[in-house]
């Protein structure tokens, strides 16, 4: 098995990392933070419809102050991206360290698929610059999915290549066949996907299915 690597760097320090090593000022550094909750926010809303002067204004701090603390809104988004990323990589290792490795598989995929639909918010905002297919992150994946098959609680004629097309299926749209999806539909799509995969014993569902017209 490969070692994980590190996960990137938080978004906030990243941003604030101007080459000189000296420690930003406090209120400098709480804009930061303000700017990047407020980005993340912003994306998850609205998509690619993301402008500086409305993150700006959600975060509570003047235009000036925004270019002057993270520069452009490319570089705020794509310092945004590198901490979902590391949020979904930190999230992977926690299941890795599970001691059991289907809860451990199935918390992840649970996280996984949240962060990655924030995580496409973002990267439709600054136009699919930043590749999230990191290696390290299908290394971890690949892991998840062996564990669980080595202790005999996932069935072992899947990939881990399948896994990952399937926790990419889960996500949905609104509506289809004139039926409305209801919010938790995306979580009741991997689930019915998990158990699926999981060898023997399926488990509850939440929320409700969506009622036809």
């Amino acid at each position: 098995m490969s070692t994980p690597r590190p996960a990137p760097v938080p978004a906030v320090g990243r941003l604030l990392d101007d080459g000189t090593g000296r420690r930003p000022r406090a209120d400098a550094r709480r804009n930061v933070e303000r700017l990047v909750a407020a980005a993340r926010a912003r994306a998850a809303e609205r998509g690619a419809e993301v402008t500086a002067h409305e993150i700006a204004r959600r975060a509570g701090v003047g235009v000036g102050t925004f270019y002057r603390r993270v520069g452009t809104l490319e570089r705020l988004l794509q310092a945004v991206m590198e901490e979902i990323l590391g949020e979904i990589l930190a999230r992977a290792d926690r299941g890795l360290a599970d001691p059991d490795p289907w809860t451990g598989l199935r918390d992840f995929a649970l996280a996984y698929l949240r962060l990655r639909n924030e995580l496409c918010d973002i990267n439709e905002a600054v136009g699919g610059l930043l590749d999230h297919s990191r290696a390290e992150l299908r290394d971890r994946v690949r892991l998840l999915v062996q564990r669980a098959q080595d202790a005999g609680a996932m069935r072992a004629d899947v990939s881990w290549t399948d896994v990952a097309f399937l926790l990419v299926g889960a996500a949905t749209g609104d509506h289809t066949l004139g039926v409305f999806a209801g919010p938790d539909q995306w979580e009741r799509n991997l689930r019915i996907i998990l158990d699926g995969l999981r060898a023997p014993d399926p488990g509850p569902l939440p929320g409700s299915p969506p009622k036809a017209p």
